[in-house]
């Protein structure tokens, strides 16, 4: 009977359809998505204006994707994305008392500054020497020797403190700053430590204030002594030397000469120096060790006198031989001649007939 009619089928099949699709708007009505809201510590039904939020925000980072060396991120300069992945974020712990001290201790630590001469010298009159024009280039040599300059005369502890040293030379750089005396001892500090570039650095701005101080001239002289550049180092110290003052020792110029006329090879004048600074500061077992080294070592300057004389007299030798072997043959020659002259004279008499006794008269004659 439905077969025959097709409306009453048609209308059948319509109402199942229209429940089907009642029951599914039904049913995704009913159903919730959940979240876990932070602040109440629930898992709550996200209403429908947050779902069409994070529809949004995908859309947003599909729109707003940016791709910076072949690699893709998301533009953060996009206020609806980072609103909604900022709850994603990690709540913030209230550190204690103590952690907030270590903490700041820390940061300070970090934000140290380090103590140098301030802004560094434009030019010099040493800056055309070859040791202070390659600064930058010097390795890090330390000079732990150095320290004895800041030990306290009286004091029975021999250590250097070098935490309490820098903060002394900090206080006296704010309250004596630009001094060469302080840029000075700045320097004398960071050849303890060893940076190279900052000690010769802090000489120079020392230079640039007082460009005749026979004490920085030394120290520089000293760094670069160190260094292997010997022509500079001489030159400083020899420098320093002249401009010391008669009132005070120069015991350590001589030193410094003669360590360095000791590297050059020149044993005689460097031990006139070491001796001349061992007048000055009795007792001073660097320079008693160096005339001990250099007693023991026999002296170049006459070991090369020594060649030279043997090698002259050898020559005087080879010179005379040789001369009197000339002499000897330019002897031998004259006799041959005469020999030959006389054998042809009585060879061409005897052909001619006369005799040789008639020849020999004529000839005394003549």
């Amino acid at each position: 009977m439905t077969c025959d009619l097709p409306c009453v089928s048609y209308m059948a099949l319509y109402i199942v359809s229209m429940h089907i699709v009642n029951s599914n708007s039904r049913s995704s009505a009913g159903s919730n998505h959940w979240k876990l809201n932070i602040d109440e510590g629930k898992v709550q039904a996200e209403e429908e204006s947050d779902n069409k939020n994070i529809d949004d925000v995908v859309m947003d980072i599909l729109k707003n994707k940016v791709i910076e060396n072949g690699e893709w991120r998301v533009d953060r300069r996009t206020t609806q994305s980072e609103t909604v992945f900022s709850s994603c974020e990690a709540p913030t712990v209230p550190l204690s008392s103590k952690e907030q001290t270590d903490t700041a201790k820390t940061v300070n630590s970090k934000e140290k500054k380090v103590l140098t001469c301030g802004k560094l010298a434009n030019s010099t009159q040493y800056d055309h020497l070859r040791g202070i024009a390659n600064r930058n280039e010097h390795a890090h040599i330390p000079e732990p020797e150095v320290a004895m300059i800041f030990r306290k005369k009286g004091g029975k502890n021999a250590e250097v403190d070098m935490n309490e040293l820098e903060e002394r030379l900090w206080k006296a750089k704010k309250e004596k700053s630009k001094t060469s005396h302080v840029y000075n001892q700045i320097g004398n500090f960071w050849r303890i430590k060893g940076n190279t570039q900052l000690s010769i650095e802090c000489f120079r701005k020392a230079l640039s204030i007082s460009p005749n101080n026979p004490d920085v001239l030394l120290n520089l002289a000293r760094v670069l002594f160190n260094l292997q550049y010997l022509d500079d180092a001489i030159f400083l110290t020899r420098r320093s030397l002249v401009m010391q003052p008669p009132e005070q020792n120069s015991w350590l110029q001589h030193f410094t000469l003669g360590e360095i006329l000791k590297a050059y090879g020149h044993y005689q004048e460097a031990s006139l120096h070491f001796r001349h600074a061992l007048d000055l500061n009795p007792g001073f077992q660097p320079t008693q060790a160096h005339l001990r080294e250099m007693e023991g070592t026999p002296s170049p300057s006459v070991t090369q006198y020594t060649l030279f004389i043997i090698l002259f007299l050898v020559l005087g030798v080879i010179f005379g031989v040789i001369t009197s072997i000339e002499a000897n043959f330019d002897d031998s020659s004259e006799v041959k001649t005469q020999r030959h002259f006389n054998r042809a004279m009585a060879m061409r008499s005897i052909k001619l007939g006369i005799n040789p006794r008639l020849i020999r008269m004529r000839k005394l004659n003549c």
